[in-house]
């Protein structure tokens, strides 16, 4: 029997944004699909296609230390039997301040390992996220 490292999206998403918190560049690229179709847009960057180049992007990241932390709301789920994407407001913070919003699309594909991610596109929000009761629309566009 196969173990899986991730049992579903959720678990696969609540780990990458640990990683992210932690800096821990071994534990974020556990979460990644091992396959060079992957891709990983940062806030105001291009689009970084393969595996090693997204280890890369993480590992210059990574280098400043952890000091980041995220509070994810919003969340919007479409799961299918094979591919679930979730779309996310990332409200980040460092020791003491507010940083701001982000705006991420995470895709998750069911792998003979588990659920890992193939895609992360993170832009910049504008301003203030809408308070987390409000309900958010689910019509795309």
């Amino acid at each position: 029997m196969v173990s899986w490292r991730f049992a579903n999206s959720d678990e696969a998403e609540r780990a990458f944004y640990e990683a992210f918190e932690r800096a821990d560049l071994e534990a974020m690229m556990e979460v990644w699909a091992e396959d060079e179709e992957v891709a990983c847009v940062h806030p105001g960057g291009q689009r970084i296609d393969g595996l090693e180049e997204v280890r890369e992007s993480w590992r210059r990241i990574f280098s400043h230390g952890p000091s980041l932390r995220f509070r994810v709301s919003h969340r919007q789920i479409w799961r299918g039997a094979l591919v679930a994407v979730h779309a996310v407001h990332e409200n980040i913070h460092a020791p003491g301040e507010r940083l701001g919003l982000v705006i991420a699309t995470n895709v998750y594909v069911l792998t003979s390992g588990g659920w890992r991610m193939v895609l992360h596109h993170a832009s910049p929000g504008s301003g203030q996220a809408p308070p987390d009761d409000e309900p958010v629309a689910t019509v795309l566009h």
